[in-house]
């Protein structure tokens, strides 16, 4: 992923809180369900095994992103991978 914007970036973290297809649909093809917000991803990038955060930990992130710009240091795959955007920035 390297194209990407804030409000990509909010929809997303939106639709991972409150959207369970959306959520189905990031487990079992990210790159069109992120296609799907104008988010390219590198297929060669995305894990075998996915997961995702839980709704609570992706409403933080969401809450996170609003009040501070989260760098793109895998955001994508923190998320595929079910970890907090909290932990990345420490």
């Amino acid at each position: 992923m390297s194209n990407y914007n804030y409000d990509q970036l909010s929809s997303m973290l939106a639709k991972l809180a409150s959207d369970d297809g959306f959520r189905d649909s990031m487990l079992g093809d990210p790159v069109r369900a992120l296609g799907g917000l104008g988010i390219a991803l590198d297929p060669a990038k995305v894990p075998a095994a996915r997961r995702l955060p839980s709704k609570d930990v992706a409403t933080a992130d969401h809450a996170a992103l609003a009040s501070q710009q989260i760098g793109e240091n895998g955001m994508v795959l923190f998320l595929l991978s079910g970890v907090s955007a909290s932990r990345l920035a420490s």
